[in-house]
């Protein structure tokens, strides 16, 4: 059950995050869909979050550590090494590296059962 919970709020979490930087900044490039299409490199890096929920999902251990890896790094990019530091950012940044630690956990309960 927890397994289910944590993949669905991985998936959640990334959907929305691809979406938001996705239509983020479309408005200065005119807005509609072609401001969306002009926006598109800006969703590029966060396609790589789809790339680990496929891994997670496949390799729940490799998925895991590396999800708790991007996590922890994001967490550094966003909220610590600039000047602005917003709660919201640090707690979904924050949430993708318990999720990580979660699925590692997970993986290690299955194969002591």
């Amino acid at each position: 059950m927890l397994r289910k919970i944590a993949r669905t709020l991985l998936l959640l979490i990334t959907i929305i995050v691809f979406v938001f930087a996705l239509l983020s900044a479309s408005e200065s490039y005119g807005g509609g869909f072609w401001g969306i299409i002009k926006n598109a490199p800006n969703a590029l890096p966060w396609i790589l979050l789809f790339a680990m929920n496929y891994l997670v999902w496949k390799k729940e251990l490799i998925g895991g550590v590396v999800l708790t890896l991007f996590g922890l790094f994001i967490t550094y990019l966003f909220n610590f090494s600039g000047p602005n530091f917003w709660w919201s950012t640090f707690i979904m940044t924050s949430s993708i590296t318990l999720l990580g630690v979660i699925l590692i956990y997970l993986h290690y309960e299955k194969r002591n059962n």
